[in-house]
């Protein structure tokens, strides 16, 4: 909740904040590989996590173009102007910033006779 309140989170959504950072924090619990638990993704994980709970409050909200305009964690930096940018949700770069523990999703091979 704290990375979100950095993020720019608003005090008056403290309400739909709790529930929301739990229930996204528990689905990117469970779409981790065999093997992966939150801790051990370091701080990817709370970051991750609260980038898409960001983004879901930013869509709740009707605040998709606005809010964040910079946050620095480590090597990985967050730019949200309402223009350009990256083309990407804040949902999409926290999944590439969790890929390395996410288990696969969307892809499939299938055995072929042949």
């Amino acid at each position: 909740m704290a990375l979100c309140r950095t993020m720019g989170a608003e005090e008056d959504q403290e309400e739909l904040l709790l529930p929301l950072v739990q229930a996204v924090s528990d689905q990117l619990a469970a779409r981790l590989r065999g093997g992966a638990a939150p801790e051990g993704c370091g701080p990817a994980f709370s970051l991750a996590a609260a980038m898409m709970v960001m983004d879901k409050l930013a869509g709740m909200t009707g605040e998709r173009g606005g809010g964040v305009t910079s946050f620095t964690a480590g090597d990985l930096t967050i730019r949200r102007d309402g223009g350009g940018g990256t083309g990407k949700s804040l949902s999409q770069q926290a999944e590439e910033l969790l890929a390395p523990w996410l288990g696969d999703a969307g892809f499939c091979f299938q055995g072929v006779d042949g």
